[in-house]
């Protein structure tokens, strides 16, 4: 496939069957400022290899989808503007155009598919947005949930989604959604969103077999893992809801809609808490890399 360039380290470790850990970058454009946004994706693959695995950070450059970057390549993604929000419905125009594109979920999950990679760690899901009843907005990250067999390790969805009708959602489309260690669904931020998880596994390898099992039947689709951040480094629901409530409404004040709505609202809440929504980020996403190794070694 000439479009899609696998780093010869994970080309490697696929053709050995060894664990292999996909990374989105998003987060690395969109969701975090430079530097923090390139320190945190290096602290990322670090956290995997730590555990045996072998990171793959994924982005369009070159007019070639990129499965492993370089040091140079993600500095290079991680500082330049202008960079392409990727979901399914743009990811051959920006190979096609040559421009940088940095994957979603959605786009991740169908580059770890076309490379063989099937476990993914990210921060969190899109979903639901709120008022979706009368503008039809909800995220690309569902449907592909549903068709593409990837497992997805993130702390639940961002809280500023209609997380109820993100969990219905996935449950009409098939798509397991499992509580780590934690009868609740998290809230990203937050370890408590008030919704139960729709199942709940305490052990990685009961968790790799459920996926295993669900593939060998014919099951099409990927699965949620949904991992809640740690108390120590967690925003309380309760507090995190009245900033969001502010963003959500600057956003909409400001005619803010689609691909954009989410990045502004994590720039405000990093402005809004003083760096704290930030800190958050970066130690959920972490933990979510760490279980995702794990997971990737059980599957392997």
């Amino acid at each position: 496939m000439p479009a899609l360039e696998i780093a010869e380290e994970v080309r490697d470790a696929l053709a050995a069957r060894r664990p292999v850990v996909a990374l989105e970058t998003t987060i690395v454009t969109h969701g975090m400022p430079y530097p923090e946004n390139v320190a945190t994706a290096r602290s990322l693959e670090g956290e995997i290899r730590k555990r045996g695995a072998v990171p793959a950070t994924i982005a369009v450059m070159g007019g070639a989808i990129r499965v492993g970057l370089t040091e140079a390549e993600l500095e290079c993604l991680a500082a330049a503007k202008g960079v392409l929000k990727l979901s399914r419905n743009d990811l051959a125009y920006a190979v096609v155009t040559g421009q940088a594109g940095a994957t979603t979920v959605a786009a991740t999950m169908i580059c770890a598919h076309l490379a063989g990679i099937r476990v993914f760690a990210t921060g969190g899901i899109g979903g639901v947005h709120r008022g979706a009843e009368t503008t039809l907005d909800i995220s690309a990250d569902l449907e592909e949930l549903a068709r593409t067999p990837v497992a997805v390790v993130c702390a639940g969805a961002k809280a500023l989604l209609d997380l109820a009708k993100t969990l219905e959602y996935l449950e009409t489309r098939g798509v397991p959604v499992v509580g780590y260690r934690s009868a609740e669904f998290p809230a990203f931020w937050s370890r408590s969103s008030g919704l139960p998880a729709p199942l709940r596994m305490d052990s990685v390898d009961d968790i790799a077999r459920m996926l295993e099992v669900k593939w060998s039947l014919g099951l099409g689709g990927g699965a949620v893992i949904a991992n809640p951040v740690d108390t120590a480094d967690e925003i309380p629901a309760a507090e995190m809801s009245g900033y969001i409530g502010t963003a959500v409404a600057e956003a909409a004040g400001r005619g803010i809609a689609g691909k954009a709505v989410t990045p502004f609202i994590l720039a405000r809440l990093v402005e809004i808490t003083n760096g704290r929504s930030l800190r958050t980020n970066i130690a959920l996403v972490q933990s979510n890399a760490r279980l995702a190794a794990e997971l990737a070694c059980a599957m392997a």
